[in-house]
């Protein structure tokens, strides 16, 4: 069977698309030989079939990757890590525009926004390129006839998760640490979003990564995903995603080996507007907090609050602002918000719509589908919004959000902190000590003030609360992928 595929983008014309498992620097059918489809979700219609993941896939990839841990990649220094990871750094930016190309074909993601995202997986990678070289132990002075020092090592093969709202960025923040700090890895893409990803296993390759450094499964989390969790020769899981599935790896993970987790979970993340707020500015960032990514994004700004004193304004101004983001074709350049991912994501935003509409809250804007082909829905503003209602409460992960008055800044922070999620939030104040004072409450692991989204590979990221454990990004992420090691040898003779 062939392991690639021709396939066309609007951008790139005619390209090669691997649909193999990318195990042991080789592609390589599905143990079962079985196959699943990706959908194209502005069209909804099949792009291609993929390669499918089983459990026996799971143990080869297991096996690759715990060979080049214990040989081939021990030996490599950690200078030469750093420069693979430059050089594969520079093999995306070189293949930036069928990257971009592929993710919006397989993701519905604009062309413009998915080009950035790209941006994003090349800086991150330089950044823990740089790092390599760099992760450092400590000499601890205790006594004169003793010499104590401490070694952060690898923890060894890390099982990683990623989720379908950002495929190839969410890959470079989990193997940009993880492969700095001298793991190997075995990676399961998004069943809804392969593409992508397949295509980047092929730079690692040419980067000069040993076979069984990297290792890129497509399967599906119930199958290929669960093995990893329970894997006895798995070392530690990262996964991105929902809550809920956050939850399920805990349990799997503790009920095998007890693997180290990390976890970046849900939000519900509130976006908070003082009456000193400038107005203009403030909307721009709400809009982009809630709308960028068609709102498939676990930090989306979907809870807005703002000072009864300018409420009326802000949400005629919002109304208008949210009816000019250009929903359609991905590959548009002018599009900002392209389709929902799959069939079952739009059903399950529009769910979310219709029982705002049932509790009692009011559409201002949007609420239904956009278009009549592909899994478009217009971007939606509830008013009228109680705390206990279920849009308020669970994450819709869409375009959706509602917007809510406060009183001063004891309610703001009141409402922000009605969620069990503490994963981003925000403020637009031009008072500086109202920014420094609220962002300090909000229990929230990220507070952009005067902005959101804005995310960078040195500035940690991850949630309070229920919205995960660890952190990705900056140093942080270092510690995720490093085991610290004590080593006390005595200088002197005999105590006893």
């Amino acid at each position: 069977m062939g392991l690639t595929v021709e396939l066309k983008t609007p951008v790139t014309g005619t390209y090669t698309q691997p649909i193999g498992l990318f195990i042991n620097n080789e592609w390589v059918e599905g143990a079962d030989k079985k196959k699943f489809e990706t959908i194209n979700p502005a069209t909804e219609e099949v792009i291609t079939s993929v390669c499918e993941a089983t459990e026996k896939d799971v143990d080869a990839a297991v096996k690759a990757a715990r060979e080049a841990f214990e040989g081939s990649w021990r030996q490599v220094t950690p200078h030469d890590r750093g420069l693979m990871l430059l050089k594969l750094a520079d093999l995306v930016e070189k293949n930036l525009e069928l990257l971009a190309a592929v993710e919006s074909l397989d993701n519905g993601k604009s062309i413009t926004l998915a080009k950035g995202d790209i941006g994003g997986v090349i800086k991150c990678l330089r950044y823990y390129g740089g790092w390599a070289d760099k992760i450092e132990g400590k000499t601890i002075d205790i006594a004169p006839d003793m010499f104590h020092y401490t070694r952060p090592e690898p923890i060894g093969v890390c099982g990683q998760i990623i989720p379908w709202n950002f495929p190839l960025l969410m890959l470079a923040w989990k193997i940009g640490p993880a492969l700095a700090t001298g793991n190997t890895i075995v990676m399961k893409t998004a069943e809804q979003t392969p593409l992508s990803a397949l295509v980047f296993a092929q730079y690692v390759k040419e980067a000069g990564f040993p076979p069984g450094v990297f290792n890129l499964i497509s399967g599906f989390g119930k199958v290929a995903g669960a093995a990893i969790s329970s894997h006895m020769d798995i070392d530690k899981v990262a996964f991105t995603g929902s809550t809920v599935v956050g939850r399920a790896i805990m349990k799997a993970a503790a009920a095998s080996n007890l693997k180290k987790v990390t976890l970046e979970l849900g939000g519900k993340s509130p976006n908070i507007v003082f009456s000193d707020a400038d107005i203009e500015q403030a909307i721009s960032w709400v809009n982009f907090g809630i709308y960028y990514n068609h709102g498939q994004c676990c930090c989306a700004g979907t809870r807005i609050f703002v000072h009864e004193s300018i409420y009326d304004k802000f949400l005629e101004a919002f109304k208008k602002r949210s009816q000019q983001n250009k929903v359609g074709d991905p590959f548009h350049a002018e599009t900002f918000q392209g389709p929902q991912v799959s069939q079952l994501q739009y059903d399950r935003i529009m769910g979310y719509i219709e029982s705002g509409k049932k509790e009692g809250a009011t559409v201002e804007v949007g609420g239904g589908r956009h278009g009549d082909k592909g899994y478009f829905i217009q971007p939606t503003i509830f008013s009228n919004v109680r705390p206990d209602m279920k849009i308020m409460q669970e994450e819709i992960f869409g375009p959706v959000c509602a917007i809510a008055k406060f009183k001063d800044e004891e309610d703001a922070i009141k409402l922000a902190h009605d969620t069990t999620y503490g994963l981003a939030a925000a403020v637009h104040t031009k008072d500086l000590n109202t920014a420094i004072r609220v962002s300090n409450r909000l229990k929230a692991g990220t507070v952009w003030v005067n902005c959101y989204n804005m995310l960078d590979p040195q500035l940690p990221f991850g949630g309070f609360k229920e919205s995960g454990i660890g952190r990705e990004l900056g140093e942080a992420a270092l510690a995720n992928y490093t085991q610290n090691k004590s080593v006390a040898i005595r200088l002197g003779g005999a105590l006893f």
